[in-house]
């Protein structure tokens, strides 16, 4: 098979609340680029926001109210983290920590993966998403 694939388009993450959770992200530097309704099978109105950085998209979207519960209570099709790239893991978790998210680890965590290892932690949304900061070691 000869499957052309660019590059992750974006991550769609349920939410419970979005104006929660647009703030959030904008904290992190992700800006609004879309903003839309769309409508579900009872012609309930949910709302959607493309928050971008950079080249990442975050599509954040809040189910209509009739069907918040069964995004609350889904077992599976949750997103387990989302992984940035960074430059220097050390910088990002103190700005990090400055700025007041949940942090999950006391520290970066080394993993033993690549060719010299990187360096992670991760954060915690406000839908219980984890955000993971990760630097992959080069010297």
């Amino acid at each position: 098979m000869n499957l052309k694939i660019n590059h992750i388009q974006h991550i769609g993450i349920p939410v419970n609340d979005i104006i929660i959770s647009e703030a959030f992200y904008k904290k992190l530097g992700f800006k609004n680029i879309m903003s839309s309704t769309f409508e579900i099978e009872s012609e309930e109105g949910g709302i959607v926001a493309m928050m971008e950085r950079n080249n990442m998209i975050i599509e954040l979207y809040q189910m209509p109210e009739s069907k918040l519960s069964e995004i609350r209570d889904r077992k599976n099709g949750h997103i387990d983290h989302i992984a940035f790239d960074v430059d220097d893991i050390d910088i990002t978790f103190r700005i990090i920590k400055e700025n007041d998210f949940q942090i999950i680890e006391e520290q970066p965590v080394f993993l033993n993966f690549w060719k010299k290892g990187c360096k992670y932690f991760n954060i915690l949304g406000p839908n219980g998403e984890r955000l993971e900061f990760n630097q992959i070691l080069k010297d």
